[in-house]
């Protein structure tokens, strides 16, 4: 996912400074974007400025720099529903960034694209699931070295795949929450 995504889904809500922008990505958006260093933001900013995405003001600052204070434009908007309205294609990894992020965007902009993306989530980690849950989980040696315990790197193994299942059917379940949510409109506990 680009970073200008995240970008127009907060400028979506109001206009904001490229400072803003850093501060909220550091904060509340650290989960949707990691580590957003500031020179990719006013990088960001400025292919978006022109692309035509967004626009800027200045705002004049007594006693310390003006700030640019970016709004979207209406072709930022249309580019930002293409995306939330467009394709989505599941990683290996479940609860990536991608998804975490496009879900929390898309929600509030456009519910059946929201649909559209828990289900197609589900679809994938389903087969996942189906595909590998009871796969053969042996670990094989040929001639290891001897500080190697076997022992413990099949007990090991093991656990790692159990938490992984676990850890897979909980993601499965909040999906599921997630689509009666939107489809059905119940809460969500």
């Amino acid at each position: 996912m680009k970073l200008e995504y995240v970008l127009l889904s907060l400028l979506a809500q109001r206009p904001h400074s490229g400072y803003d922008l850093r501060k909220w990505l550091q904060i509340e958006g650290q989960f949707l974007w990691s580590r957003a260093h500031h020179s990719q933001i006013y990088r960001a900013l400025r292919t978006m400025e022109s692309d035509g995405w967004v626009a800027h003001q200045v705002d004049p600052r007594e006693g310390r720099p003006d700030a640019k204070v970016y709004r979207m434009t209406e072709t930022g908007r249309d580019a930002l529903l293409a995306w939330v309205r467009g394709p989505y294609e599941p990683t290996s990894r479940f609860q990536e960034v991608d998804f975490v992020a496009r879900f929390s965007i898309t929600v509030p902009l456009d519910r059946e694209a929201a649909v559209r993306l828990i289900r197609t989530e589900l679809t994938y980690r389903r087969e996942q699931i189906a595909r590998n849950r009871d796969r053969d989980r042996a670990l094989h040696f040929e001639d290891p070295i001897p500080e190697l315990d076997q022992e413990l790197a099949r007990q090991v193994h093991e656990e790692l795949h159990q938490r992984g299942a676990q850890a897979v059917d909980g993601w499965v379940a909040w999906l599921e929450r997630m689509e009666l949510r939107l489809t059905e409109g119940k809460s969500v506990r």
